[in-house]
Formats: C-alpha cells, structure tokens, sequence
C-alpha cells in the first residue's frame, strides 16, 4: 500500500514555497522587533499584504503593514499582522493535506457550523488586555531584545490568566511560551533562533486574546462503537508526557468508520524516563491495555471533538477482542472518514495522517538519514520521533518490511514517522509497535536494567506522601 500514491505527493509546488518565504521574510523581521524595522522587513511585510490582496483580509492587513511602517504599534495593527501570518500557513496547511488526501484517495469530514453562543461568562478585559500588551512589548523588542526583566513582567498577567478557566488555553500557551524564553535569556547571545516556532507561538496566542475572546467551536458529538487502534504517538518533555492513539472508530449503526484521536497525559519530572513514563499513566488501564495486548475497545457514550479527538474516560470502555493494527490500517482505514481541521490549527506542523506503507526496501545515507525507497520514490523516515519508553528503535526500521505510520510535513518535504514495524528475525516475522510497553517492558534485557535502577515512579510517590502526612 501506499507506493503508487506517494507520486501524487511530489514536491512542495507552485505557491506554498513562495507562502512559506513570506512567513520566513515576516519571521525575520520580529527577530529584531519591529520598533526597528529596516529595508528589508519592511519590504517583507509589504509582500504580506500584497499576498492577501485578494482576500478578506486584505484592508487590514494594507492598513497594519504602513501603521507598523511608520512606528505605530497597536494591539488591533498587531492582530491583523497575525491572522495575516496565520491565513498564509493555513493555506499552506489546506493545500497540503488537500493533496495527500488525494493521493491516498481519503475522504474528509467538513467543518461544522459553530454551536450557538451560549450563556458562559465573557474573559475579564481587563486579563485579555494584559496578554496583548505583553504580546506586544514581544513584538517590539524582538526575540533578540528578550531579557530576563521582559520574561518577568509576563507573571502577574500570567497568574490573573490562569484563574480564569474559559482563558486557559491562552494561559497554557502563554506559560510555555515565557518558560521556552526565561530558558533561552540572553537571547541576543544565541547562535540560532527557534523563529518560526516563537512566531507561531505568538500569533496563536495573540488570535486567542482578542476582545471577546475566541469563538466557540461547534459542540462536541457523543459516539459509541468500537476502537481499533493503529499506534500510539508519544510526546515527551521535561515535565509532561501525552500519548496519543490514532485509532479507526467503527461507530455503533450504519455510519462509516472515522479516523479518531484519543489523548492522556500526565505531569512528570526530568528523572522519570524510558518505560517508566507509562506508570504515570496508570489511570487508564483500558487504553493502556489495548495498545500492549493489541485488543480493540468498546467505547460507550464518549465525547467527540469536531477536530477529531476523543475525551477519553476509562470508565466508558472496555477490552475488545484482538485486534491487529496492520490488519487494521489494511482492511478499515481506507474506508475510514478523516476529521476536519479546526480553523486555529490549520499549519503544516500539524499534519499527521496515519498511512502503511509495504513493499518497500530501506536505505540509509551518508549522514545516518534512513529513507524507504519504493518503486523509484523515496520516502524519508523520521528515527529521531521514536519513544524512548517502547521498543521500536531505527535499526529495526531499517530492517522492516512494513510500516505503519504518520506522514507528516517537515522542513519542506514529507516524512513518515514509525508507529509500528513488522520485520524478520530468524525466518519468522515479528513487529515492534510504540504502545507495545504500556503495561511495562517486556524485553527481558529491560526489565533487568529497570530493576538494577530501581522505581523511580513508586520512589517519588512515597517521598511525596512522607511531605504529604508531615
């Protein structure tokens, strides 16, 4: 599956590279502030406005582009600036995913009409204005003017918007945001920049803060069926760890299967690495069991998101019978329905189509680069998103015959990231899947190196009940 399609990807192509230069060009100039702006971010924003011409927003943007030109700096000339930046790469995201679905012949749900607004209470202005306003002395100094007095001037605002639950996510966002700066001061002395990724940061928080705050999504849909999973997509940090199931709904009647998300996470600390990670996630059993036994789930009455993720309650679902992932993507996942995007998170970085990908021969190049080469195309393979708390590692990549996985887009090309192999060793075939250690490591070498270092889980749960009965 999957080679005769993977011609229809083909190159960036006519329009996203240029809508890609134009953020770069917008993405420059914010390094260096826009109180400064010189000849060529000037020009930069100037081809901004000149791409949306022919869209809804292009008054604004015109109007924000020669206020921000000429020095003047305010929240609404700002805004228009990002939902600019953001309606370029939303382009670039529809056109994308618009091909691939093409190429894998993948039908995709529509947007929904929003729900009607309801009687929740609207954000404090006053919390929204300070968001903004710290927004903006960001885009006024510029990622190189960042210093530690202007990361701190973000707590007061950041503590008012965390008690405030409709501005969560602003909050969330915000708190990130400041922590990526607090770590990186001085940033003026920083050989590279994370600029694409600070800028995003930045739009998105500033089209979350307007007045008002941000239009309701439509409301979520009830479903109940049953999941068959494809692979777990495990997002580590420091303190966080999230692991994200795609998965094939086959919904209870006659409806059609629908490729579905279902997401848990937990807090954790730097010491708590490899297998351990799914101890703290021990509150969902039925999950965790179904991606290391490889059983489907019963789910009854879950909530389901517009975008595609499932609320995931433990308590809602029970084992299934055995289900094979590979059978799985073979057999249900062409049939099944893609989710849409919802508006805010239309961008490349997002896309991550669950695809297999058989009949392929594997290579690796000078630098390390691993690439699946498949009647005359090459597909590149992303080793460096692996787990390090399952057993799938690039060298049983690079021994596989079958691959199921998430096509993404990434510097510029598209990039599989493995969710599971199958491969041979010793004459019989054997597969190695992300989710595979959910319920502990089964590797005997593992398990012998986990007990030699002892639970740090279970440690620190009982150094915290000690502080706890003190």
């Amino acid at each position: 599956m999957l080679p005769t399609q993977l011609a229809g990807l083909g190159p960036a192509g006519t329009g996203i590279d240029e809508a890609l230069d134009l953020v770069g060009g917008f993405d420059d100039g914010f390094t260096h502030g826009f109180a400064r702006l010189g000849e060529q971010p000037r020009a930069a924003l100037t081809a901004l406005a000149d791409a949306l011409a022919a869209t809804p927003l292009a008054d604004r943007v015109r109007e924000a582009v020669e206020k921000v030109v000429a020095g003047s700096l305010a929240d609404e000339h700002l805004t228009a600036l990002a939902g600019g930046r953001a309606a370029l790469l939303g382009a670039v995201h529809d056109a994308l995913l618009a091909r691939l679905d093409a190429a894998l012949g993948r039908s995709r749900a529509d947007w929904p009409a929003p729900a009607p607004a309801g009687s929740a209470p609207p954000a404090p202005e006053n919390v929204l204005a300070g968001c903004r306003s710290w927004l903006r002395e960001l885009a006024i100094a510029g990622w190189r003017g960042v210093d530690h007095d202007l990361v701190a001037s973000s707590a007061q605002t950041l503590d008012a918007a965390l008690a405030v639950p409709s501005l969560r996510r602003l909050a969330v966002l915000l708190d990130g945001m400041a922590a990526e700066l607090r770590g990186s001061v001085p940033v003026a002395t920083m050989d590279r920049l994370p600029a694409r990724r600070w800028a995003d940061l930045w739009s998105r928080a500033l089209l979350l803060a307007q007045p008002g705050g941000w239009p309701a999504g439509p409301a979520a849909d009830t479903v109940s069926g049953r999941l068959l999973p494809l692979g777990a997509d495990v997002h580590e940090h420091g303190t966080a760890v999230q692991v994200q199931v795609h998965a094939v709904l086959e919904p209870a009647g006659s409806a059609p299967p629908r490729l579905v998300r279902a997401s848990v996470s937990a807090a954790k600390v730097e010491t708590i690495v490899g297998p351990a990670v799914w101890q703290l996630l021990a509150g969902h059993p039925v999950l965790l069991g179904a991606l290391a036994r490889r059983q489907a789930v019963v789910v009854t009455d879950l909530p389901l998101l517009p975008g595609g993720d499932l609320l995931w309650r433990d308590d809602q679902a029970r084992p299934g019978e055995p289900a094979d992932p590979f059978a799985t993507a073979r057999l249900r996942l062409p049939e099944a329905v893609a989710p849409a995007v919802p508006p805010l998170d239309r961008h490349p970085v997002r896309i991550a189509e669950p695809v297999l990908v058989e009949g392929y021969s594997t290579a690796t190049a000078e630098d390390g680069g691993l690439t699946l080469e498949l009647d005359g195309q090459s597909l590149p393979v992303d080793v460096s998103r692996l787990p390090g708390c399952a057993p799938l590692t690039p060298q049983l990549v690079a021994r596989s015959t079958a691959c199921l996985g998430l096509l993404r887009w990434d510097a510029g090309r598209w990039r599989l990231q493995p969710l599971a192999v199958r491969y041979t060793v010793k004459r019989a075939a054997a597969e190695a899947h992300t989710g595979d250690w959910a319920l502990g490591p089964t590797d005997p070498k593992v398990v012998k190196a986990e007990a030699r270092s002892g639970d740090a889980v279970g440690v620190l749960r009982e150094r915290a009940g000690r502080l706890l009965r003190r």
